[in-house]
C-alpha cells in the first residue's frame, strides 16, 4: 500500500490527541443536543411528525453540501482556519433555537430552527474533517494512524453523552433555554481548544487542493474499493438502528429490553476502539475489514432467525465489536492512499458518502420493510457487505 502520507511528524503528544478529541465533542455534542432539543421543541408546540423529519433531514443534507468546502478548506489552510467556521457555525446553530425561544410558535420559529440544524449539521461536519485531517498527519505510520483513530473514534459516543444526555436533562430542569445555553457553550469550548493545536506551514501553490477535481482521487489505486467497502459497513450502522426496534417490537419485547439490545452495541463499540491501541502493531487493515465485513454480514443474515433477547444482545454486542474495528483502519487505510496535500478532499469524500447514505438508505429499507418487511432488510444488506469483502483484496495491508 503506498503511503502517501510519509513526512507526517513523530507520534503525536497526548496533550495534542486530548484537544482533538474534545474539540470534536464540543462540536459534535452541540450538534447532538440541538437534534434532540429542536425536534422536542417542535412537537412540543404542535408541530407535525412532516416538519420533524425535514427538520432531522437538514441535519445531513447541510453535512454533506459543505463536506468538500471542509475539505478543501484544511488542505488549503490547515486546522486553524476551518476549524473557526465550524465554531462560528455550530455556534450560531445552538443560538438561533436559544432566540427561537423567545418567539411565538409559527412559520418564523421553524425558519430558526431549520436555520440550526443547517449551520449544526454542517459545522459539526466541517470540524470533524479538519480534526480527523490533522490527527492522521500527526502520525508517523500506519500503526500509529490506528491507534490515533482508535482513541478519536471515541469522541462520537462521548459527545452523544456530553450533547444529546445532558440536553434533555436540561430541558427537564431549566427549560430549553437552558439546554440551548449549555450547548452554545460546547462550540466555544473547541475554540479554546484549538490553541493546544500547533500551525501547519502553509503548502506550496502548485500542489494546492483546490485546482484539482475531487473524484481525480478515484483514480488513485485502492481509493475507490475503500470508499465502497465505507458505504457498504456504514449502512449496516444504519440497518442495525432502524431494523431492530422493528424485530423487537415483532417479537413481543418490551421498549427497556429493545433500548438494552441497542444498548450493548455502543458499549461493544467503545471497547474494541479501546482496546486497538493496544493491538495495533499486530493487525493489518485490509484482513480487519474483510474479516469485519464477513461477520457481520453472517450475523445479518442470522438476526431474523433469533427469537430470545439474550440471543439478539449477543449479535448486538458482536456486530459492535466487528462494526466498532472497522473506523480506525479505514482512516488509517485512506490516509496512507492519499496524497500528503489532498488528505482534506479524501475525508470529505468519505463524508459525503457517509451523510448521504444515512439520508437516503432509511427511507430505502422502510419502504422495503413495509414492502416485504423487516428479514429481507437484514438479509439483503448480509448478503451485499459479505459479497464486498472481496473488495478488500484491493486494499493491500
Amino acid at each position: 500500500m503506498p503511503d502517501h502520507s510519509a513526512g507526517a511528524p513523530g507520534s503525536p503528544s497526548a496533550r495534542l490527541l486530548l484537544a482533538l478529541i474534545l474539540g470534536q465533542i464540543g462540536l459534535h455534542g452541540a450538534m447532538a443536543g440541538v437534534r434532540l432539543a429542536a425536534p422536542l421543541q417542535l412537537l412540543g408546540q404542535g408541530g407535525s411528525a412532516l416538519s420533524v423529519g425535514l427538520l432531522m433531514a437538514l441535519f445531513a443534507a447541510s453535512a454533506v453540501l459543505l463536506a468538500m468546502q471542509a475539505g478543501r478548506m484544511a488542505d488549503a489552510h490547515g486546522y486553524h482556519r476551518p476549524m473557526k467556521v465550524a465554531v462560528v457555525m455550530t455556534g450560531l446553530g445552538a443560538l438561533l433555537p436559544l432566540l427561537a425561544t423567545w418567539l411565538p410558535a409559527g412559520a418564523t420559529q421553524f425558519v430558526l430552527l431549520g436555520l440550526a440544524a443547517v449551520l449544526c449539521g454542517g459545522g459539526a461536519n466541517f470540524g470533524l474533517i479538519t480534526i480527523q485531517r490533522t490527527a492522521g498527519r500527526s502520525a508517523a505510520d500506519g500503526v500509529q494512524r490506528m491507534r490515533v483513530f482508535s482513541w478519536l473514534g471515541l469522541a462520537p459516543a462521548l459527545s452523544n453523552v456530553v450533547g444529546s444526555v445532558s440536553a434533555g436533562a436540561l430541558i427537564d430542569l431549566a427549560g430549553f433555554r437552558g439546554a440551548y445555553a449549555f450547548l452554545f457553550a460546547l462550540p466555544l469550548c473547541a475554540a479554546v481548544l484549538a490553541r493546544q493545536v500547533p500551525h501547519e506551514a502553509p503548502p506550496q501553490p502548485a500542489t494546492s487542493a483546490g485546482r484539482r477535481s475531487a473524484w481525480d482521487l478515484f483514480r488513485l489505486p485502492g481509493i475507490g474499493p475503500l470508499l465502497a467497502v465505507n458505504w457498504l459497513l456504514s449502512a449496516c450502522w444504519d440497518v442495525h438502528s432502524f431494523a431492530v426496534p422493528i424485530l423487537g417490537h415483532e417479537r413481543g419485547f418490551s421498549a427497556s429490553t429493545i433500548g438494552l439490545i441497542l444498548g450493548v452495541f455502543p458499549l461493544a463499540v467503545t471497547g474494541v476502539r479501546v482496546l486497538i491501541p493496544v493491538l495495533a502493531a499486530r493487525l493489518q487493515p485490509a484482513v480487519v475489514l474483510r474479516g469485519a465485513m464477513l461477520a457481520t454480514g453472517s450475523v445479518f443474515v442470522l438476526y431474523p432467525f433469533i427469537q430470545s433477547p439474550w440471543l439478539m444482545g449477543a449479535c448486538a454486542t458482536l456486530l459492535g465489536l466487528t462494526l466498532g474495528s472497522v473506523q480506525p483502519m479505514i482512516m488509517s487505510t485512506l490516509h496512507a492512499l492519499t496524497p500528503h496535500d489532498r488528505h482534506g478532499e479524501a475525508l470529505a469524500l468519505r463524508s459525503m458518502t457517509i451523510n448521504a447514505s444515512s439520508t437516503l438508505m432509511p427511507l430505502l429499507f422502510g419502504a422495503t420493510g413495509a414492502a416485504l418487511g423487516v428479514a429481507p432488510v437484514f438479509w439483503v444488506m448480509g448478503t451485499a457487505v459479505g459479497a464486498g469483502s472481496r473488495l478488500t483484496r484491493r486494499l493491500k495491508s
